[in-house]
């Protein structure tokens, strides 16, 4: 796929969705496994792209396989995490309570439930 018709359109899908369309950058790399489509978008535009419940990742990877089928080529899509990632603050402290151990009241007062 000597044109690069897949990076061109994640570009343009990506930068139509996303609050800043000047951060977007796609590498492409070619390998033994196929085309590899790498995205680096701004930190905070990480849920445009990946959508809810990855609903927007996966509808571009399913046209990707399309423009991959009609070259002949499997085309991968990555999306790179922004440095540090972030992680939901009440997700964190679920995180930490499950890893705690219960005290003996934690426990007397579950059974009392």
């Amino acid at each position: 796929m000597a044109n690069e018709v897949d990076k061109d359109f994640v570009e343009f899908v990506v930068k139509s969705v996303v609050d800043h369309p000047d951060d977007v950058k796609v590498a492409r790399t070619i390998d033994e496994m196929g085309v590899l489509l790498t995205l680096a978008v701004n930190p905070q535009d990480m849920g445009q792209v990946i959508g809810r419940q990855g609903a927007t990742a996966r509808a571009i990877r399913t046209l990707l396989r399309v423009i991959g089928a009609k070259h002949n080529a499997r085309i991968n899509f990555r999306i790179e995490e922004p440095e540090g990632g972030r992680v939901r603050p009440e997700r964190k402290e679920e995180e930490q309570r499950e890893q705690a151990p219960k005290t003996v009241d934690d426990v007397v007062g579950d059974l009392s439930l």
